[in-house]
């Protein structure tokens, strides 16, 4: 939960810092009513924009629909078993090895958890800063670029 007016900083630009980084539930709490406010408070990222004063229990139950929803989200990141088979290529998850045809194939870690996520990911979309926060679990404006290098070497 962020209020729009903070002291010394305003809840917008917060706002937008932390969705620049992360995919987290924000939820803006203010006695900023205007529809402008509204409009730029969602247009920045905020997943909801709840105007002062409010029903606590209306509030409650916005949270944890948000907080649901994005344990949803993220939870769908994780294989469901330690094995994943797409086509001729399989995935032993726990023992961190690929096969392509009966054959194992040599990966880096890091060219194997991105497949690994992709694999368990299958017909999902993500953006490189979304892949590189998830595989290297770092703010992605350090070198997105690093995903094209690790896709072209597993498309191999």
């Amino acid at each position: 939960m962020l209020d729009v007016m903070l002291p010394g900083v305003d809840g917008f630009s917060i706002c937008k810092s932390i969705r620049n980084v992360k995919e987290v539930p924000i939820l803006m709490v203010t006695a900023r009513s205007e529809d402008i406010d509204v409009i730029r408070g969602l247009g920045l990222g905020a997943d909801d924009y709840i105007v002062k004063p409010f029903n606590p229990n209306q509030l409650v139950a916005k949270v944890k629909a948000h907080v649901a929803r994005y344990e949803r989200l993220t939870s769908m990141h994780e294989p469901s078993s330690d094995q994943t088979t797409i086509g001729r290529l399989f995935i032993d998850h726990s023992s961190r090895t690929v096969e392509v045809d009966g054959t194992e194939v040599a990966l880096r870690a890091k060219e194997f958890d991105l497949l690994s996520f992709l694999a368990v990911n299958v017909g999902q979309v993500f953006s490189k800063e979304h892949l590189y926060e998830r595989i290297w679990k770092m703010d992605a404006i350090n070198d997105p670029a690093t995903i094209t290098v690790h896709v072209k070497k597993n498309s191999r």
